[in-house]
């Protein structure tokens, strides 16, 4: 009883999930013994036996996609509760995100400082995204999921939704540099902010006593900010209710039967890299690792049940600052974090692509893997603002490496599974970035 007193949200949002899979599990039942089916009797009467395999053909292809419209139509009706959440976290973000980092930058007082926090805070993104791109690589290769579980196959140029991204260097630059930021904030575009927030926080810094009136009122913006995003929380099990018996009804847990074995491999990766690799780096900088998960525990379940790494970024500032780290650190390396260092999303990227070409019978060599490898190192970044973003890279990938496109469909039946897997990942991960900035940066916690 006392643990329910002292982690409210947290239980509350695991008997939401436990009641969204149970209420999720029982409606997709239910459709599924009530799903359309043709009556038959007339296309017995059809003697050419071509023509009535045709016939029969289309009848079962068009009672699949009655089957598929009825599930997606019911669970409309519970996603609304998850979009109503993740809105209003969205709301929360950008005056949030800009108001924390201009303190900070303010707190460090000059372009010298902030430059060289920001190098560190890059050489180590750089590298954990190096790791994680090997390491979906080392699992894909090892366990060879697209080979072991004989997937059926998509039929051929069938349409994918998801459109391919090619990040060119004026599509990077466009991305990070703020035509306007009134427009950056309006579509929550964290590095146009980071950019605008690092100029204007030196600028308000750099004028003395003329500035203080400016930091103190971005100081009451946040403080407003914390307080709005602990409003929002209170409606968190709502909208984790909402969004896994919206992702059950229409996946239903048989899709887990059929895709455990990629499950497995990939939630496997995910956890070596959050106990092994994190833990080592961890170790190597004499950072209590267990302390701080614990510590981010709220925003951890957060991401997992909503499967969005964005809903928990104000819950992560609020839990690392409490943790011991300083604001000036978590204020300026998390919002660069959620662009340049997701790293269950990056990991995905090179375990995803290869696993498609394993299911078409592709080998991709060593050296191209490689390639890819470096390719996805400089493309992964920026992505944050792009719905899907990870799809969206990984349908580069296919068209570069000449693997069918369609191919991609492979992970649509459990990427909402396998996403919620990543985001709490890259919650982990940018907790951690922010942890060793502050030990380089000589911070006791």
């Amino acid at each position: 009883m006392s643990y329910f007193k002292k982690n409210k949200l947290i239980s509350f949002i695991v008997i939401a999930m436990l009641f969204g899979l149970l209420l999720g599990y029982g409606i997709n039942r239910s459709l599924t013994m009530n799903k359309f089916h043709y009556s038959g009797v007339e296309v017995e009467k059809i003697k050419n036996p071509e023509v009535k395999e045709k016939v029969q053909q289309s009848m079962k292809q068009y009672e699949e996609h009655v089957f598929r419209e009825s599930k997606k139509e019911v669970a409309a009706n519970y996603s609304i509760l998850s979009d109503i959440f993740l809105h209003l976290i969205k709301m929360i973000i950008a005056p949030l995100v800009l108001a924390v980092l201009v303190i900070g930058v303010a707190k460090v007082g000059d372009f010298k400082s902030v430059g060289r926090i920001g190098l560190k805070t890059l050489v180590y993104f750089t590298s954990v995204t190096l790791i994680a791109l090997a390491l979906g690589l080392l699992v894909v290769n090892l366990f060879e999921p697209g080979k072991v579980m004989h997937l059926d196959l998509p039929s051929n140029n069938v349409e994918t939704g998801i459109k391919t991204s090619g990040q060119t260097p004026k599509n990077f630059i466009d991305h990070i540099i703020p035509e306007s930021i009134i427009r950056s904030m309006a579509a929550n575009d964290i590095l146009p902010i980071v950019v605008f927030a690092l100029f204007f926080g030196v600028a308000a810094a750099s004028i003395g006593s003329a500035g203080l009136p400016l930091i103190k009122a971005f100081d009451s913006l946040s403080h407003v900010m914390f307080k709005v995003t602990n409003f929002v929380m209170n409606f968190a099990p709502i909208g984790v209710f909402g969004a896994i018996t919206a992702v059950v009804i229409q996946q239903g847990l048989d899709v887990l039967g059929g895709y455990l074995y990629l499950i497995l491999c990939f939630f496997g990766g995910l956890l070596f890299f959050i106990f092994a690799v994190l833990f080592v780096i961890c170790l190597f900088f004499r950072i209590n690792y267990f302390r701080l998960l614990r510590d981010i525990k709220e925003p951890i379940l957060l991401a997992f049940s909503t499967a969005s790494s964005e809903s928990a970024m104000p819950k992560t500032i609020e839990a690392l600052e409490k943790h011991g780290i300083s604001n000036r650190i978590v204020s300026f390396v998390l919002p660069l974090g959620y662009s340049f260092n997701l790293d269950g999303s990056i990991m995905y990227m090179t375990f995803a692509t290869v696993f498609i070409a394993q299911s078409y019978g592709m080998d991709i060599g060593m050296a191209d893997q490689i390639k890819m490898m470096l390719i996805l190192l400089i493309t992964s970044k920026g992505m944050a603002g792009v719905p899907r973003a990870s799809l969206v890279v990984i349908a580069g990938m296919l068209s570069l490496f000449k693997i069918p496109g369609e191919g991609l469909l492979l992970l649509l039946a459990v990427d909402q599974l396998l996403d919620m897997g990543r985001s709490a990942t890259n919650v982990i991960g940018n907790a951690v970035a922010s942890a060793v900035v502050a030990r380089l940066e000589g911070e006791k916690f």
